[in-house]
This record gives structure tokens, C-alpha cells and sequence, in this order.
């Protein structure tokens, strides 16, 4: 087999679901056209691996294995699932596995991300753009993120439909934000990517202080514990942007960084402090969890779990005095 393989050929005709079949691996459970598996990435016990075969993405709820990837293409998922594996492995294993022929190509595109990158949606389309979150499945989402209460300034609720390989359009909503480059970033609980253009999305603010964020739900997250906080907000979308947002923040003279506690997130936040003067790391802010939103998310059931303990004892105390 030649080593020159047409990546975006692999991506059309190979089905994820076929190849984790061949894998030996069976969905445990189906919603629509999610298709839910016991993650082979990592230990667990419930399913949290997300594949939807029709758009050819999965996503993993539960979290990234020992490689760092957790959504993403059939190619990202055979660079996940092989890992170390190099990129030309990863292509003629997936290929091996699935046992389909493709023809040959000149070229190799051979440049992966460090980390998978939320998913582009090709062939969509934008039926409709709410100003406010109305599908209930939304609000729950937003809700179990604790972060309902920003939402309704900063995100909208967007219809769009994505032709399938039969050339039928299917119908998707999620909640979604803009990006610099004419984009869409879109999000639910089940999928995570982009409409059109990937790109940063920035909040224009005070003009000597910045506040750089990996993802757009943590500076939702940040928001909720800071919603007076008057700096100008550069949200990445993706830290294939980081050079970008390095050149961006120099025009400030106080910049705080709040990247993920992995190792990609890391290797930014140190990147960042180099390169950039008048930038500290403030992922202290939320020591022990991945990112601002784990750490937005345990804080509240922590005061919740203390608030129902309290009401517990009281009810204890007005019974043991006879009230």
C-alpha cells in the first residue's frame, strides 16, 4: 500500500461506526443518530463516547485518554485510539480495519494539531438564529454548566441543517456564538463544533486589560463568579489560534490567562507568559480541575450539597425541640 493516502477521501468514505464494528466494539445505546459507546479511550462504565455517522464526528462526555484527544474526525479517533502512533500509521491502520480501497494521491496532508479541535460542519445550513435559548434540552444543558444565568446575553439558539450522505437534510439546534471570521461556534450536549469559518471571538472591553480563555464556556464561567469585571474578553475557540491571540494581546498591558489544566493547555499558558509581556497564568483560579467551568460546576453542587445539609439539620433541631 502506498504511503501516500488522501486524507479528506478517508474522511468521506470510511464509517467510524464500521470501524469500530471491525474494532469489536457495539454501541450501548442510540438517541436519534448519536450512537453511544463504552469509551475505548479510557476506563468507564457508562457510555459516554458519541458518534454521529452522519456527520462522521464523534465526541467523548467523559474526557480525553493518555492522548489528549477527545472529539474530532475518523482521523482524529485513529490518532486517540493508536496513540503513539504517527500520522501515516494511523491512516493505513484505519484503512486496514475497514478494508476499503481508496485510490492513490500525490500528496499526504500530514499536518495534525497537537489536540482535536471542535468539529467543521460541512454542507449546512442556517435556518434560523434565535436572540434568546427557547428548546428546553438547551436551557437543561446551559443549567447542568451553571451558566443559564449569562447565557441569555451572550449566546443564541441556532437551527441549522446538515445535508447527510443520502442528500437529505437533517435538522440540528444548539446554542452558538459568533467568531471574528464569520463563523459560528455551536455546542449542545451532544456535539461540539463549528458552522463556516473557524475563528476567535473577542469582547471588546477596557483597553488596558485583557482576559484570554480557551473556550467560550469558561469565560461564561469566569462571567458568572465576575460579571462586573470590566476587561476586554479574547475567547480562542481553538489553540490553533494561539500565535493569533499572542499578537492580539500585546496591544494591552494586563493580561490574565485562563487555559486548561491539560497538557496542550499548559504548553499555551507557558507559551503565552514567554511571548507575551504583562501576562500571568490565573488558572490557579481553578487548582484541581481541568478548566473554569469544572471548577464553576463542582463549587455550585458543593453550596448546594451544604445548603441542603443546613436545612436537614434545622428540620432535625425543630423536631428535637418539640416545634
Amino acid at each position: 500500500m502506498s504511503a501516500f493516502l488522501n486524507v479528506n477521501e478517508i474522511k468521506e468514505k470510511v464509517s467510524l461506526l464500521s470501524l469500530l464494528k471491525n474494532l469489536g466494539f457495539s454501541p450501548q445505546k442510540q438517541s436519534g443518530g448519536e450512537h453511544f459507546f463504552l469509551s475505548m479511550l479510557r476506563e468507564e462504565y457508562t457510555a459516554s463516547l458519541c458518534v454521529n455517522d452522519d456527520l462522521g464526528v464523534w465526541y467523548d462526555h467523559g474526557g480525553a485518554g493518555v492522548s489528549g484527544i477527545r472529539s474530532g474526525s475518523i482521523i482524529d479517533f485513529g490518532l486517540a485510539y493508536w496513540y503513539p502512533s504517527t500520522f501515516p500509521e494511523v491512516l493505513n491502520k484505519i484503512l486496514e480495519y475497514s478494508k476499503v480501497e481508496l485510490e492513490k494521491s500525490s500528496q499526504l496532508n500530514n499536518s495534525v494539531p497537537a489536540r482535536s479541535q471542535p468539529v467543521k460542519v460541512p454542507n449546512y445550513r442556517i435556518e434560523a438564529i434565535n436572540e434568546s435559548i427557547k428548546k428546553d434540552g438547551l436551557n437543561a444543558y446551559l443549567k447542568s454548566r451553571e451558566i443559564i444565568s449569562v447565557a441569555k446575553d451572550h449566546l443564541y439558539e441556532l437551527h441549522y441543517s446538515v445535508l447527510d450522505s443520502k442528500n437529505k437534510h437533517k435538522n440540528f439546534f444548539a446554542s452558538g456564538w459568533p467568531n471574528e471570521n464569520g463563523g459560528w461556534e455551536v455546542r449542545n450536549k451532544y456535539f461540539k463544533g463549528c458552522l463556516g469559518h473557524k475563528g476567535m471571538s473577542f469582547l471588546q472591553g477596557a483597553a488596558d486589560k485583557l482576559c484570554v480563555f480557551e473556550g467560550y464556556f469558561d469565560f461564561l464561567s469566569w462571567l458568572v463568579d465576575n460579571p462586573n469585571d470590566p476587561s476586554s474578553v479574547l475567547v480562542l475557540n481553538s489553540l490553533s489560534f494561539l500565535q493569533s491571540a499572542m499578537v492580539r494581546a500585546k496591544q494591552f498591558s494586563a493580561i490574565q490567562v485562563y487555559f486548561d489544566h491539560d497538557k496542550a493547555g499548559v504548553s499555551a499558558t507557558q507559551d503565552f507568559i514567554i511571548n507575551v509581556s504583562g501576562s500571568q497564568d490565573y488558572s490557579f483560579k481553578y487548582a484541581g480541575f481541568k478548566d473554569y467551568n469544572e471548577h464553576l460546576v463542582a463549587n455550585k453542587k458543593s453550596i448546594e450539597n451544604s445548603l441542603d445539609s443546613g436545612l436537614s439539620l434545622n428540620v432535625n433541631n425543630d423536631f428535637s425541640n418539640g416545634r
